[in-house]
């Protein structure tokens, strides 16, 4: 499965970059000194799917299948990594 990796800088409401790769994301977060999470995202398939498919997350209610969950959903199983002025924990 293809995957790439997107970066959330502290209080950005959007990504601030998308990269296929670790290495060229860690590069550019170190030399810019940013804080944010980068996390890596399954390309083609929902995380929601994805975490289902992977069995992360079980639905167990109808409210877990509405838009409004979907929508917002996003999985801790999700590798991903906090940054602190370019440098992770």
């Amino acid at each position: 499965m293809k995957e790439v990796w997107v970066f959330n800088g502290v209080g950005g409401r959007f990504p601030s970059a998308i990269f296929e790769s670790k290495m060229e994301a860690e590069d550019w977060i170190k030399n810019g000194k940013l804080s944010g999470v980068l996390t890596k995202y399954p390309v083609g398939i929902s995380v929601y799917q994805w975490a289902i498919d992977n069995e992360n997350f079980k639905v167990k209610s109808e409210r877990d299948c509405s838009p409004e969950f979907i929508q917002k959903f996003s999985s801790a199983a999700q590798e991903h990594m906090h940054y602190e002025n370019g440098t992770s924990d």
